[in-house]
């Protein structure tokens, strides 16, 4: 009796709750009585789907023209991750642009900022464009996914089927070269993990390609700039 009391705030009470109901203890007196060392029923297994099957409610692409292909990206539920509470983010910029950038699944700052790439990961973008001499207008910017969904990842069959559409896309979109931003599309899009498709040059639907870090990524860890510049210069070298 008569000990030191420690305080503990709402966070903790809310915390200490959601345990105990995760327990079981979810009134404080109960009627009957409680056999606690009964084992749990157990709960029904959810149907898993054998990996030859083919993903649900995913459609290809058939489209003819980049604006028929935007259009049912905007539109379609027949997408990976498409969902009722699925954020969309459309692809931005010209046909036949200087450069296409193809990112990862868009975050919540992409979607604020309502374009594929947003926030301070789109400034630096800018200024590596810059850098090799592209304006920001010249670029057409798009996602291997489409659609924001916190605490979602793709599947295999999921990233199967956005990098068919990744290739629609950019057969449509006709740009000059390719910048795979990240580990996702630099999987979907050479089978490659992005330590080892770095530091090559990939020809994608006929288009000089090369993988290279997110700027997000590089806001992260700012020593990984030095390598990203010279991923630049090798998508930039004449073809010849």
């Amino acid at each position: 009796m008569g000990g030191e009391v420690d305080l503990i705030g709402i966070a903790e009470v809310r915390s200490a709750l959601a345990w105990w109901l995760d327990a079981g203890v979810d009134v404080a007196v109960q009627d009957e009585p409680r056999n606690w060392l009964k084992p749990p029923a157990p709960r029904p297994q959810p149907n898993v789907p054998s990996e030859s099957a083919p993903a649900p409610n995913i459609a290809q692409p058939t489209h003819e023209t980049l604006t028929e292909l935007q259009d049912w990206l905007a539109s379609t539920t027949q997408l990976p991750l498409a969902s009722t509470t699925a954020r969309r983010i459309m692809p931005q910029g010209p046909e036949n642009a200087a450069i296409m950038l193809l990112s990862d699944a868009p975050t919540l700052e992409d979607f604020a900022a309502g374009r594929p790439i947003g926030g301070d990961a789109w400034e630096l973008a800018k200024r590596m464009l810059a850098a090799i001499r592209i304006s920001a207008d010249e670029a057409y910017s798009a996602s291997l996914s489409c659609f924001h969904v916190p605490g979602s990842r793709m599947s295999l069959a999921d990233r199967e089927a956005c990098a068919q559409i990744a290739r629609q896309h950019i057969r449509l979109a006709k740009p000059k070269r390719l910048l795979l931003f990240g580990d996702g599309p630099a999987q979907a899009l050479t089978g490659k993990p992005l330590p080892l498709a770095r530091g090559h040059v990939f020809k994608i639907e006929g288009v000089r390609t090369v993988v290279t870090f997110h700027p997000r990524q590089l806001i992260n860890q700012p020593s990984n700039k030095s390598l990203a510049w010279k991923d630049l210069l090798l998508l930039m070298e004449d073809e010849s």
